[in-house]
């Protein structure tokens, strides 16, 4: 059964892992799109900074939840890109992005298909780090 779920989660993981380390990077470059331009009227004038700045912090997250999903903590990282694009997605509706609203939510539903594959998997939410009683043991 492990065999059949790295179909689907090799590709997700990876997926799931560099476009928000990507799209964070790009919040500096704007070499993809111009990120501000997706900011709502409404949240920009909530916002207790300028609308780069905050786009800046987005991307530090952004990078933080792709290196996550990445280096180990595949599960709470998808859990984490699922909350972040469904509430992009509300974002953008506020904006009047209705297609990249869906897009976004249905990116959301794929990150949490990613966290139950990682469970079926036998990941852990947070892996412990528990020294073993063999190890203690030989102490």
């Amino acid at each position: 059964m492990k065999t059949k779920l790295s179909e689907i989660y090799w590709p997700l993981r990876v997926g799931y892992g560099l476009v928000p380390l990507l799209a964070g990077l790009d919040k500096y470059t704007n070499i993809l799109v111009d990120w501000e331009r997706y900011v709502s009227p409404l949240a920009a004038s909530l916002l207790p900074v300028s609308v780069g700045t905050f786009l800046h912090a987005i991307g530090v997250v952004e990078v933080m939840v792709g290196l996550v999903v990445l280096f180990g903590l595949t599960r709470l990282g998808a859990l984490t890109a699922m909350a972040w694009l469904a509430t992009i997605s509300l974002q953008l509706l506020l904006a009047g992005f209705f297609d990249i609203a869906v897009r976004d939510l249905v990116m959301a539903i794929g990150a949490y298909t990613l966290n139950r594959v990682a469970a079926e998997r036998g990941e852990e939410l947070v892996p412990s780090f528990r020294v073993s009683e063999r190890r203690l043991a030989h102490r």
